[in-house]
């Protein structure tokens, strides 16, 4: 609802301006000069970024439009989730949850909770690490640091799109000034003619440039600013998890352990400790 709060206010507030200030919306319409613009900055996206980025910001744009899918009821999931392992695998021996941790998709435990399940990177991540903790070959500093190693990657990853789009913001000036250049080469070929039609040309030629820094930081800057954000909320999912995991091989019980994790998430959709405590009794 944001974005199109957002949207409307933005477009609302720069055409309003413009008309109460006698300006005419018909004078803004040259559809050629947008088609150089967009056109051109879309061009530049698609020769710049892989195929797979391509396709990942268009992924995205449904999140942007109408919020992240990380949120509180997520965050709860993930906390369930690493609970309901440890509690098991403390219950149970290590070796009871290999079979969760080789097949999420087929877990039982993963089942209970399918937003994790449809999140195949963040599963892969909680069953990868419960495996070489299995396997016990590696000490907490050796773990947390691979750990590390993979959340760094992970939050490269997860930024690409949102740093990607920005470029195109960053572009879209670019191409306003090359609409304008063109508007005033047809100017140019046109000065011996009537004043209307010169005048004519030389407003098209600047509505050129005022549609590339108008769309740069009316909408496609903050489109990119949003991705951004996505991805600093989803990768708190894995350093809650890491937080979770330490903590654990450290000596914690399960319910400790994954009061670590709560701790790693934003406050702002962080769950309470008693509604943690609810939520892990319940099981």
């Amino acid at each position: 609802m944001l974005f199109f709060i957002g949207l409307f206010t933005v477009f609302g507030s720069v055409l309003y301006g413009y008309v109460m200030s006698n300006g005419e919306l018909l004078a803004l319409w040259h559809p050629f000069e947008f088609l150089i613009i967009i056109g051109g900055a879309f061009g530049a996206f698609l020769l710049s970024n892989p195929w797979h980025l391509i396709t990942e910001c268009f992924k995205l744009m449904p999140q942007v439009m109408f919020g992240s899918k990380v949120n509180k009821a997520m965050y709860m999931d993930v906390l369930g989730l690493i609970y309901d392992i440890l509690n098991k695998a403390r219950r149970e021996g290590i070796m009871s949850i290999e079979g969760d941790v080789d097949s999420p998709k087929s877990s039982a435990l993963f089942a209970r909770y399918p937003a994790i399940q449809g999140n195949s990177e963040l599963a892969e991540f909680i069953a990868d690490y419960f495996r070489i903790i299995a396997a016990g070959n590696l000490t907490p500093y050796e773990l947390e640091a691979l750990m590390d190693q993979e959340i760094e990657a992970r939050l490269h990853e997860l930024e690409a799109p949102g740093d990607a789009v920005g470029r195109v913001a960053d572009a879209l000036p670019g191409f306003g000034i090359v609409a304008a250049v063109l508007g005033i080469v047809i100017t140019m070929g046109a000065i011996d003619g009537e004043i209307t039609e010169v005048g004519g040309s030389i407003a098209a030629a600047l509505v050129g440039t005022f549609s590339g820094v108008f769309l740069a930081y009316g909408m496609v800057g903050p489109v990119s600013a949003k991705m951004r954000h996505i991805a600093d909320e989803e990768i708190k999912l894995y350093e809650s998890v890491k937080a979770c995991v330490i903590a654990s091989l450290n000596g914690l019980p399960p319910q400790l352990a994954v009061e670590f994790g709560r701790k790693a998430l934003f406050t702002q959709s962080r769950p309470s400790f008693n509604e943690v405590e609810s939520k892990v009794r319940g099981r």
